[in-house]
């Protein structure tokens, strides 16, 4: 025995084991002879422990509470009703005392405080320990999970001071622009969004076409979002809002969120779980959506609302901040729960921040309406305590079918009320629940009359999977056919094929993003739901995951995360400045314009639909051209250095505007026929045939069209197959272009060489 153990002590420690920390075991927890009885009796281990098999998470405020400050005492006051009050009190200090404390160190820093919290939390590992031993192993487990939870706080800090610095940083540059007019104001901008070493490196187009900002990851804002969520989980248990969080969004990674997780993208393909305008919320169902929904929504609105505002240029919303009349912008979240609202501030302080600084506005908040879309009483209590300002409805108004206040009623006066538009309207996940397509249609021109005339912009988002593409691509040719006036000399669609239920006067507008052509998108060539979909138009968008979400994920330790969307963004009443046809600016284009004396129109430019292949000597680009094609351009070092540096330092949608040397047309799998969700046609079966024939007396019977007994490939098969095919695909692609690049170089080598000799001679 070891250690002087007897059998009945070694199965003792075993059982106890196994009772505290079930088909886990902690590392070198057990010795040879008693992990050899652990083996015995109950197989080997799963795995080694973690802080979540022994509730460590969950239990882990069970510490001391926090000590208030040396001067606080707390005496108990008896009420009149017989209970008693708790009275606080402070102790008032000498004068040496107050000499010694200086203002700054009264008041400890949020991150030190915080940590310290963490660091104090041991109360539930004396409380459960049964023994020295299970007590030293509960204690390196609750070590390792304050080391977790300390990084994670540490990383949301740095998050938010890189933020500040990244302001100031932005600040410093407009005080440079001011002091150095004669720089060229798209080079100037470039630098201020980019930093200035890396606009010395890129071409300013490339800088001003680049879906993504420097650092590519954001960060959400800590006061206005982060900060407001974790104050009101703190009355929960996290743990009972993640049960309710995966029982809402379909289970463990929250797949029918925002945001859907990798392994989850081939599953159902619906809408979102938990709209914010589903009428009734339970309490914890609520706090879910706080914790669940509102950071991936934010992330993708952001990153939307960004490149709009790239496209339409700071004088979209400056013109209106400028008018004195105007009471500012009004915009509408319909479907992002309040993120939307959150996101358009962060743009809109900062353009306001801007004219102040000029001189041509005063004070220190900018005007506008912000109105948001909840349909829950709960959750509007919750909205209301960050969401300051804010009119709340509990659904869409319905300005298509309300009659005219004026005349024969009542209540009318002489003169028709006014109607509220909005200058910004955000609809999230509100065309994916729609089954059918008039559903669709109706939210649509519902949305359409909200929407202000003079310059409104409408912006659709849904869930990055084939359907979501599908309802953001419908809205897209919807409004190109009935809505909105043909672009470029482009012929308008018959009369005798619109609806005559929704039809309406069309009237101008245009695609901000991510389209730049107003044709039939190359991935939604025939209406409707296609099965099996493999290319389709979506985005993402990289953020810092705040501690409670990372939670929701059931993953502590890694704050990096990715929501992937489809979407849209409209402009009406305002048409497209160029109006260039798609071909000859896809000509142009392609042609570049590293030295081109005319500065391209963005929303003219090829946006890159795919992440770039980047390859030995030349980089490939997916791109969809302003003629609405989908192509695949090559662009060798040969061709230009500093478009070849600037093709491999892209990122899927950014907008081209360096040109190429080779072209192909890329093929898009955009399935085949509709979906009918697996049903087989009986329209399209064959008639059974039986032949009867008659031999020697006998009789038999053949049936005709028979199947033939073959045996099916399983689903592993038939995907390597399929990459085999697609990377085999590829390899002739990739030779195919290097042959050309070569026959090229080796030509321009011989025409040198003839030079030189014609020169000797």
């Amino acid at each position: 025995m070891s250690n002087g153990q007897s059998l009945e002590e070694i199965e003792k420690v075993v059982r106890e084991a196994k009772q505290r920390f079930r088909d886990t075991l902690p590392k070198d927890y057990l010795s040879e002879e008693e992990y050899a009885l652990y083996e015995r009796l109950y197989g080997p281990p799963l795995r080694e422990t973690a802080p979540e098999d022994v509730g460590i998470p969950t239990h882990a405020d069970m510490g001391g509470q926090t000590s208030g400050p040396d001067d606080e005492r707390t005496l108990l006051r008896q009420l009149e009703e017989g209970g008693f009050e708790e009275v606080t009190y402070r102790i008032p200090r000498e004068q040496g005392d107050e000499a010694e404390r200086s203002p700054d160190s009264e008041k400890p820093l949020a991150s030190d405080s915080a940590i310290e919290a963490v660091e104090e939390s041991s109360g539930y590992v004396d409380a459960v320990a049964r023994n020295p031993r299970e007590h030293e192993a509960l204690q390196r487990l609750m070590q390792d999970f304050k080391a977790a939870q300390k990084k994670q706080l540490e990383d949301e800090i740095a998050a938010a001071r890189e933020e500040a610095e990244a302001e100031q940083e932005a600040y410093e540059m407009e005080e440079e622009e001011e002091l150095f007019p004669e720089l060229d104001q798209t080079s100037a901008g470039a630098e201020k969004e980019m930093g200035l070493g890396e606009a010395r490196r890129f071409h300013p187009y490339t800088l001003e076409g680049r879906f993504h900002g420097s650092p590519v990851e954001i960060s959400l804002p800590q006061s206005a979002l982060v900060t407001p969520i974790r104050d009101l989980l703190d009355r929960t248990h996290l743990g009972h809002v993640k049960n309710a969080a995966e029982a809402a969004f379909g289970g463990q990674g929250l797949p029918t969120s925002p945001s859907t997780p990798e392994g989850r993208k081939n599953g159902q393909m619906g809408g979102v779980g938990l709209p914010p305008d589903q009428r009734h919320m339970t309490e914890i169902e609520a706090d879910a959506f706080l914790a669940g929904y509102l950071p991936p929504a934010y992330a993708s609105v952001v990153s939307v609302l960004r490149e709009v505002r790239k496209r339409l240029g700071s004088d979209w919303i400056q013109q209106r901040l400028k008018k004195s009349e105007n009471a500012g912008l009004s915009v509408l979240d319909a479907g992002a729960g309040g993120a939307g609202l959150i996101a358009w501030e962060q743009i809109l302080k900062t353009e306001w921040d801007l004219l102040r600084e000029k001189g041509e506005v005063t004070g220190s908040q900018p005007p506008g309406r912000k109105t948001v879309i909840t349909g829950s009483d709960r959750l509007r209590h919750r909205l209301k305590s960050f969401l300051h300002n804010t009119t709340f409805l509990p659904r869409l108004p319905d300005y298509e079918h309300s009659g005219e206040m004026q005349g024969e009623h009542l209540d009318a006066g002489d003169k028709p009320q006014p109607r509220k538009s909005y200058d910004l309207i955000i609809a999230s996940h509100l065309f994916l629940k729609e089954k059918q397509d008039h559903y669709r249609q109706a939210v649509l021109n519902n949305l359409w009359t909200l929407l202000n005339k003079d310059g409104g912009v409408l912006i659709v988002i849904e869930k990055a999977h084939p359907r979501g593409f599908e309802a953001v691509a419908h809205v897209r040719d919807t409004l190109l056919k009935q809505f909105l006036l043909p672009q470029n000399g482009e012929s308008s669609i018959p009369t005798e094929d619109l609806n005559p239920a929704f039809h309406r006067e069309r009237e101008p507008g245009h695609i901000v993003a991510p389209c730049t052509n107003h044709g039939t998108c190359p991935m939604y060539k025939e209406a409707g739901k296609s099965k099996g979909r493999k290319d389709y138009c979506y985005f993402n968008q990289r953020f810092t995951r705040p501690t409670f979400y990372t939670k929701m994920l059931g993953n502590s330790t890694n704050n990096q995360g990715d929501v992937e969307f489809s979407y849209v963004a409209i402009q009406r009443g305002r048409a497209k400045a160029d109006q260039l046809p798609g071909w000859k600016a896809t000509e142009r284009a392609f042609a570049g314009y590293e030295n081109s004396q005319d500065r391209p129109d963005m929303q003219t430019l090829p946006r890159m639909v795919l992440p770039p292949l980047k390859r030995k000597g030349h980089v490939t680009l997916d791109v969809c051209t302003p003629e609405g094609k989908i192509e695949r351009w090559t662009v060798p070092k040969s061709f230009s250095k500093l478009a070849y540096h600037d093709a491999r330092k892209s990122h899927w949608g950014d907008l081209w505007a360096l040109g190429a040397k080779t072209k192909v047309s890329r093929s898009v799998r955009v399935g085949s026929g509709v979906d009918d969700g697996g049903k087989r046609s009986e329209g399209g079966k064959k008639p059974r045939k039986v032949e009867i024939t008659m031999d020697g007396g006998r009789l038999s019977a053949n049936e005709k069209n028979a199947r033939k007994e073959r045996r099916s490939k399983g689903k592993r098969d038939r995907q390597t197959d399929l990459i085999k095919e697609i990377l085999e695909a590829e390899d002739l692609e990739e030779a195919e272009i290097e042959r050309e690049m070569d026959a090229e170089v080796e030509e321009e080598v011989r025409l040198e060489e003839q030079e030189k000799r014609s020169k000797r001679h």
